[in-house]
């Protein structure tokens, strides 16, 4: 029945009998005026008639009046809460109703209905309703005043420290909050004091009463509260905590740096490097990373004792270290004498004085350590606190600060674990929890990719690099034509792989080849390319044709490859049989006995020609087309070279100037780095390409310099024979003679033998003159001229054949045996060695 009687009360609040009507016109100008709005705000009829309704309201109410009678025109009335003013100047909350009041043809007029809301249950906006609705919030809310003190908080906020609200009246936020930066939150509230303008979203950091060893972040809100004139009175702030954002803010942070900085390089150390260097001090105060040998060395990695160690040692490469506090490089600075290795003194856990080849310091931990159960398992290894003088292999000084937390996750790629990486966070700071954990297995995983890539790239450049060394000529073979030097140097200088080759090749009579040639594109598939092509050359140096005939059948061979290559089942595109179409080449012979210089090109520049005064000429030397590419045939120069030129032969990288190409001009300049290089060969070829090549050049480049000898007219010896079978008699008593004046007395016994087949072969078998010639260089070679075309063959007789032998003998005492041909005849040569008469 109470209740009853209480929603009854209620609802007669407002009944149009308890309200207080008036009437306005359409401008909201008070027209009409009743003793119950008199009795409600205390204005006479005479005084209320003629007044604005905006003047009847409080100030943030009045303000509102156009817009109500606008709505009240567009939907035919208004209904809502408003702060009425009293005569008084006293506040009165009112429910107020409009609607439309103007007979039909008449003027507009509004009906305004006001009932007090003060004692209404529901409405009441007393200072107790007000702190319900604060005081049960679940964010922290407050209010100082102008001296920033707490005169009112709520619940909430003791979740923050500090205490409940009772406790914090009076006081000022560093006397609850001293672990915050109470200056700045207190510079926040003096602005909004000062300026009125509220300020959102203020994020700051630090440690709370309720979580002094966790960095917690909060979000704060200031509005600044004024009295009914306006006056401030206080400030009125919110927290948030909003510790999980910004750690997430922080771990994408981290994450994004990582990418950025791990892995700009193909170095395994200083991909590690990275890896420590972007962990600190952000998310740990020391970081390791121990990788096992084999990675370092490009292989594949084996988790196992060394061998000679004891089976309960692992020892493992520290290649990445650091420490909160070190260098931005992430290296100590040596003041501390401990040279950036913890002080540790190589015992277990602890780092040795260096790598046995100088290279990242050793660390061997125990088998039954964390370490080395991460690195067996392939799992990681978490530690909320530790005991550090317990644990030896725990990086960092031995008398650290308090009980650091740790975490040790594997560095693993592809299912191969490559090392482990230690992060170690020392106190005050909270131990590192399972989100840590995550995050820490995120960053070393995007490291670990890179560090086995870094792996995989050091094993097939070390390889690239072996079959480099192999295809190019380690040291160019001595000889009495010429004095040579070459420099190489690749566009790629991250593989130091190219298709440029030279080569100086031996050939018969005390001749020489000099090749240089290039394959196109760069890297492993032009090297081996390059391989095959070179070794082509030097097979076909053996049949001691022209350059022309040599660049000829080299075309042919080229051809070849490329058309095998086609053929072959899952061919891909730049493998080195296609990669050799499109070589260029140039072939010189030089012969020191007369300086005879005969020279082919295929697709390649024309070697340039330092003459024994300095002034350098070009040789006018047809250019064949490329090899494998199909063309007219190729043409040989010849000249004569006086004793003391230079021969300089290169690929076009060495003019190369990106997309330009300017024969005239590019020659001009390789004239003047001629011109100007002086000094040792070797001296003038690295001084060539210095001047002309730039730091990174756009193409390989390859030079070979080559200053001719002549053999002096003592150290030959010629003569005529007639084709009679009697002059093979005075031919070896004539050859004889002459190793007597050369002091070869030893072996005349074998070279009379060598000229009596050789000489007997030609009168036997061939036509035209006959000449003998011998030659002392190194070797001391005999060779038969005569004018037939056919190439003699060795043969094995049977025991009962009476002739046949002569070849077969010749070839078993001589070092070396050969035909070459002429466009007049052919030569048989053979060659007895000057330091071991025996062969």
């Amino acid at each position: 029945m109470g209740t009853h009687d209480e929603d009854d009360v209620a609802r007669r609040r407002f009944d149009v009998a308890d309200t207080a009507p008036l009437l306005l016109d359409r401008r909201g100008v008070v027209t009409s005026w009743t003793r119950d709005a008199e009795r409600l705000l205390g204005y006479p009829a005479a005084e209320a008639v003629g007044k604005d309704m905006a003047g009847l309201l409080a100030h943030g109410d009045a303000g509102r009046v156009p817009d109500v009678l606008e709505r009240c025109r567009l939907e035919g009335g208004w209904a809502g809460l408003l702060s009425a003013l009293r005569k008084d100047g006293r506040p009165v909350p009112v429910m107020a109703r409009i609607t439309s009041a103007h007979e039909p043809g008449g003027r507009a007029r509004w009906l305004v209905l006001l009932n007090e809301m003060a004692d209404a249950h529901g409405w009441s906006m007393s200072r107790s309703v007000l702190e319900q609705m604060v005081g049960g919030a679940p964010i922290g809310i407050a209010i100082v005043d102008t001296d920033l003190r707490y005169v009112w908080s709520n619940a909430a906020l003791a979740r923050f420290g500090g205490g409940p609200p009772e406790q914090r009246l009076g006081l000022r936020m560093a006397d609850v909050q001293p672990g915050l930066d109470s200056e700045a939150v207190e510079a926040q509230m003096r602005r909004v004091l000062e300026s009125g303008e509220p300020v959102v979203g203020y994020e700051h950091l630090g440690h709370v009463r309720s979580a002094p060893h966790r960095e917690t972040a909060h979000m704060l809100s200031f509005t600044r509260l004024n009295d009914d004139h306006g006056r401030p009175v206080g400030v009125y702030y919110t927290v948030v905590d909003i510790t999980d954002r910004h750690r997430a803010r922080q771990r994408l942070a981290l994450l994004d740096s990582a990418g950025r900085r791990i892995g700009s390089s193909l170095d395994i150390a200083r991909t590690a490097q990275e890896l420590a260097d972007v962990a600190v001090p952000s998310f740990a105060d020391v970081v390791t990373v121990d990788l096992l040998e084999q990675v370092l060395a490009g292989a594949e990695p084996a988790v196992g004792p060394t061998a000679g160690e004891a089976p309960d040692r692992v020892r493992l490469r520290r290649v990445g270290r650091r420490t909160a506090g070190d260098p931005a490089d992430g290296a100590d600075d040596g003041d501390d004498g401990s040279d950036g290795r913890d002080g540790r003194d190589g015992r277990d856990g602890r780092e040795g004085s260096g790598g046995d080849e100088g290279g990242p310091p050793w660390v061997v931990h125990r088998g039954d350590s964390p370490p080395v159960r991460s690195l067996v398992t392939g799992r990681p290894w978490r530690a909320d606190r530790l005991e550090r003088a317990a644990e030896e292999w725990l990086p960092g000084p031995p008398a650290g600060p308090g009980q650091p937390s740790a975490l040790i996750v594997p560095v693993r790629a592809r299912g191969t674990t490559l090392g482990v990486t230690t992060f170690v966070r020392d106190q005050p700071r909270e131990p590192f929890d399972e989100d840590d954990l995550a995050l820490a297995e995120d960053l070393v995983s995007r490291a670990a990719v890179c560090v086995d890539n870094a792996r995989r790239y050091s094993r097939e450049r070390d390889a690239a690099l072996v079959l480099q060394r192999n295809l190019l000529p380690r040291r160019l073979p001595e000889q009495e034509a010429v004095e040579v030097a070459a420099c190489y140097r690749p566009a790629d200088e991250l593989t130091g792989l190219g298709g440029d080759w030279y080569d100086l090749i031996p050939l018969s009579g005390a001749r020489v080849a000099l090749v240089v040639g290039e394959v196109p594109g760069h890297g492993i598939d032009a090297a081996a390319a390059m391989g095959r092509v070179r070794t082509a050359v030097r097979t076909l140096a053996a049949l001691d044709l022209r350059p022309d005939e040599i660049l000829a059948h080299l075309d042919d061979q080229v051809a070849r490859m490329d058309h095998e290559q086609d053929g072959t089942a899952g061919a891909r595109p730049g493998a080195e049989g296609s990669q050799a179409v499109g070589s260029a080449c140039v072939y010189v012979v030089y012969d020191p006995v007369d300086g005879r210089c005969v020279m082919a090109a295929a697709g390649h520049p024309a070697p340039a020609v330092v003459g024994p005064d300095g002034a350098v000429t070009f040789v006018e030397l047809p250019q064949g087309p490329p090899l494998g590419a199909g063309g007219p045939p190729f043409e040989s120069t010849e000249l004569i070279l006086p004793e003391g030129s230079t021969l300089a032969l290169h690929t076009d990288g060495l003019l190369a100037r990106g997309e330009r190409w300017a024969l005239d001009t590019d020659r001009e300049r390789l004239r003047q780095a001629l011109e100007q290089s002086a000094g040792a060969l070797d001296l003038r070829c690295r001084a060539v390409i210095d001047a002309l090549v730039p730091a990174r050049p756009y193409d390989d480049v390859a030079l070979l310099m080559a200053r001719t000898r002549r053999l002096s007219a003592d150290r030959v010896a010629d003569w005529e024979l007639p084709a009679d079978p009697a002059a093979v008699a005075e031919a070896r008593r004539t050859a004889s003679r002459r190793l007597a004046e050369w002091g070869l007395e030893e072996l005349s016994f074998t070279m009379e033998l060598v000229v009596s087949e050789l000489v007997t072969n030609a009168i036997r078998y061939a036509t035209g003159p006959i000449r003998l010639r011998l030659i002392r260089e190194r070797t001391l070679v005999c060779e038969v001229f005569d004018g037939g075309a056919t190439a003699p063959h060795l043969r094995h007789p049977r025991a009962t054949d009476e002739g046949g032998r002569g070849l077969l003998l010749v070839s078993q005492v001589s070092r070396r045996w050969g035909t070459r041909f002429l466009p007049e005849g052919k030569v048989i040569w053979a060659e007895q060695s000057l330091t071991d008469p025996g062969g």
